[in-house]
């Protein structure tokens, strides 16, 4: 609870103690009130009128006629007024009296009769005040008893509350003092502990943390910072890729040769300088401090020593939690560039040989198509069974070498960008079933089960068949080839959303998540696996999303990973 509210409660508890004692006395005073009231109403007023009705029977002598009607005045009154037990029965009397006095002569029998009844009236109500006086001393004492102690617990209360409040906030601010005194006297060891659940326990812990931070920078060995800087920057600079960094104010605080060489600049030019501002006259340097670059950026062009080189760019934040915290905080970045070029080069040749050595097999295939068609052709002349099978045997070979060498060329148009479709209504399981086929061989030379899990009611699909397979194909080379040995592959396909979604799970290392939004790169390798070209996952995307589907990655570290595809149902 906060210093705030604390304070607020304390107000509020001073404010009901005096609105309780003024309540209270209010109410009594109020009670005494109506008690007087009560006396004046209901009893003085009946003598009153009794002794206006005993006054006038004296009168009657001298005018009988004003005199009655005063006297038939004050009954009146004195009727309307009857508040004591018995009153009723004499007020009653009272008037079969008056009544007998005004239809006789005037007798002095009825006007002693009359004075004796207001006599017993008076009587009767003069015991009445004293009654209800004695009554009204009772509620005075016991509203004096009430207001006495209920005033002595508040007071009480509030003399506890005003002396211990004040130390309540200034003992804090007592230790806080003494404490910051000793930090001045360098006694970085000293610490505050309020276990209080208020801003005194937060101003603690913020004092705790800038003791601790002075006390660490105290015993910090600065030769043995500056001897780790330096061994960093040897590091960098003994780097063959282009390594740039940054601080958390985007001021350039390294930049080894390579990277130097490459943006053309020395030094001096970037080296504690703003990075916008070193990019405003240079654009390869702008594309690299860009911190969110289009898709088809992801390669980097530049002319190094007279030849056009290719970079993969990769941007890393550093952050950091301070000393006696819990937040991290960005404390810098680090851009590295690797050069592809070789990669690239190679790729370029493949694809070019990929396209001639395609095309030019076409012909000697289609030639062989041909000659086997003659063969089985009756008018050349009639074979044995043993020669009718080695015409089938070279049928089959001569279709499979036509449909690798159709693959080769489909291959060549994802390169090029020139991928052509053969989108039609397919089954899952052929899709599935040809996979597994196409790998079974790898899976039992590893040691590595395949487990396709039953899946019932899937629609059929709008895909390409062979180049969907050959996606499935390589989502299952790779899983066999970065799991255990006497370990499973499982094959999942589910209907979702209008989709059909097609899964491989391995039980491999797994894939670090800073890695998965790169794994579809062109020439992307995942830093500790096994080399390649970095080709199949991109193939695959281009082939997956050429067809309108979309292509995903699960994985985690020591658990193993998940590569998916959907596609959309026919």
């Amino acid at each position: 609870m906060s210093i705030k509210i604390k304070v607020a409660w304390g107000v509020i508890f001073l404010f009901l103690v005096i609105v309780t004692i003024g309540g209270l006395g209010l109410y009594y005073l109020e009670a005494l009130s109506n008690d007087s009231e009560n006396i004046l109403t209901d009893n003085y007023e009946t003598l009153e009128y009794t002794k206006s009705i005993v006054e006038n029977c004296d009168s009657l002598k001298i005018d009988s006629v004003k005199a009655l009607k005063a006297m038939e005045a004050n009954l009146k009154l004195q009727e309307a007024n009857v508040t004591e037990k018995g009153e009723r029965e004499l007020t009653l009397a009272l008037r079969v009296a008056f009544e007998r006095l005004k239809n006789t002569t005037l007798g002095d029998s009825n006007i002693v009769r009359i004075r004796s009844i207001c006599l017993a009236i008076q009587d009767m109500n003069m015991k009445a005040i004293i009654r209800k006086n004695e009554v009204t001393q009772k509620t005075a004492t016991k509203a004096s008893t009430y207001l006495i102690i209920i005033g002595s617990i508040c007071t009480l209360a509030a003399f506890t509350f005003i002396i211990n409040f004040p130390g309540y906030i200034a003992n804090p601010i007592v230790q806080l003092t003494s404490s910051i005194k000793s930090i001045a006297r360098k006694n970085y060891e000293e610490r505050l502990h309020f276990d209080r659940k208020d801003e005194f326990e937060e101003l603690a812990e913020a004092f705790n943390q800038m003791a601790e931070k002075l006390d660490e920078y105290e015993h910090s060995n600065l030769a043995k910072i500056l001897f780790e800087k330096k061994r960093i920057e040897t590091i960098i600079n003994r780097m063959t890729d282009p390594v740039i960094g940054l601080d958390e104010h985007d001021k350039v605080i390294f930049a080894n040769e390579p990277a130097l060489n490459l943006l053309n600049l020395s030094s001096a030019d970037v080296m504690d300088r703003y990075a916008p501002d070193v990019a405003v006259n240079n654009d390869l340097f702008r594309s690299l401090i860009r911190h969110n670059p289009p898709a088809e950026s992801a390669l980097i062009k530049a002319v190094v020593g007279g030849k056009e080189n290719y970079f993969s760019k990769e941007s890393i934040t550093i952050h950091h939690t301070p000393t006696g915290e819990t937040d991290t905080m960005k404390i810098g970045q680090v851009i590295l560039l690797k050069n592809i070029t070789s990669y690239k080069e190679l790729d370029l040749a493949k694809t070019n040989f990929i396209a001639t050595i395609s095309h030019e097999l076409k012909t000697p295939i289609a030639s062989l198509q041909m000659c086997t068609r003659l063969l089985q052709d009756k008018r050349v002349g009639t074979l044995n069974e043993e020669q009718h099978n080695i015409i089938h045997t070279l049928e089959d070979e001569v279709t499979r070498l036509s449909k690798i060498t159709n693959e080769l060329l489909d291959l060549s148009q994802v390169e090029t960008g020139n991928i052509k479709l053969n989108i039609r209504k397919a089954d899952a399981g052929d899709i599935i079933h040809l996979a597994e086929e196409a790998v079974k061989f790898q899976a039992e030379r590893k040691h590595v089960a395949i487990t396709v899990e039953p899946f019932n009611d899937i629609p059929s699909l709008q895909a390409d068949l062979d180049k969907t397979t050959w996606v499935l194909v390589n989502f299952l080379t790779n899983a066999i080839r970065y799991s255990p040995e006497n370990e499973t592959v499982t094959v999942r396909c589910k209907s979702e959303n209008g989709a059909i979604i097609f899964s491989v799970e391995d039980h491999g290392p797994g894939i670090e998540e800073k890695y998965l939004n790169r794994i579809f790169e062109k020439f992307f390798q995942v830093p500790g696996t096994p080399s390649g070209t970095g080709l199949g996952l991109a193939i695959s995307k281009e082939f997956i999303e050429a067809q309108g589907g979309k292509i995903k990655v699960e994985s985690h570290i020591g658990k193993g990973s998940v590569f998916s595809f959907e596609l959309l149902k026919s």
